[in-house]
């Protein structure tokens, strides 16, 4: 019986370590760990290293949850009551985070826990961003007067700083732009928000006239 158990992980082993050998773990010594598995050691994974300014620092890292929780909490309902009163289409909350990184085996539970928080802290930030690029495009389309880093998309639309000419009309036509924000298809199967024409249209037609030889 023990001879056989023996051979029986033994399979397992073999054929984990052929597994491993065809992945590409950059941060991996695949041969130690395929010559480990082999020699029976137990994976690195379960023998994480564990340094004393992670330890002292990790409450100062998650008591940030409070904050972000109650942070997706009231935007959350802002954009459910305001973005349906404006006609804004709402952020999908599920397209920025996104929790699939537990999954991985050759993470342990510590690293699956703080790949979650990242994920989940990464993720509200861009959704939060997001809700928060839309309302500017919707109530203020102006660029600021100095360049900046690290602009969302709807702000390519924005009109000139210091354009005073048309800016009850322009700020219309930002807030039209934005109604088709959520996907919605116009004419030609194109959304409100794409901003090239629509094929068969008569600018399409223009666009296939120009001689670019």
């Amino acid at each position: 019986m023990a001879e056989t158990l023996r051979d029986f992980w033994a399979r397992i082993r073999d054929r984990t370590a052929a597994h491993v050998q065809n992945v590409d773990w950059p941060d991996v010594d695949v041969a130690s760990y395929i010559a480990g598995l082999r020699a029976g050691q137990t994976p690195a994974r379960a023998r994480p290293q564990i340094r004393f300014s992670h330890v002292i620092t990790a409450p100062v890292i998650y008591s940030l949850i409070i904050p972000f929780v109650i942070l997706d909490l009231f935007v959350s309902l802002y954009q459910a009551i305001c973005f349906r009163a404006y006609g804004i289409p709402r952020v999908a909350r599920g397209d920025y985070i996104v929790m699939d990184r537990h999954r991985l085996a050759h993470l342990n539970l510590p690293q699956k826990i703080n790949c979650a928080y990242c994920a989940y802290a990464n993720g509200l930030i861009a959704y939060v961003g997001e809700i928060a690029a839309r309302t500017e495009a919707y109530w203020c389309p102006v660029k600021h007067a100095a360049r900046m880093a690290g602009v969302h998309d709807h702000y390519q639309f924005f009109m000139e700083y210091g354009d005073t000419r048309g800016f009850v009309e322009k700020r219309e036509a930002s807030r039209d732009r934005l109604s088709g924000a959520g996907g919605s298809a116009g004419a030609g199967g194109r959304s409100k928000a794409d901003p090239r024409p629509a094929k068969g249209s008569a600018a399409a037609q223009a666009d296939d006239d120009v001689d670019l030889g």
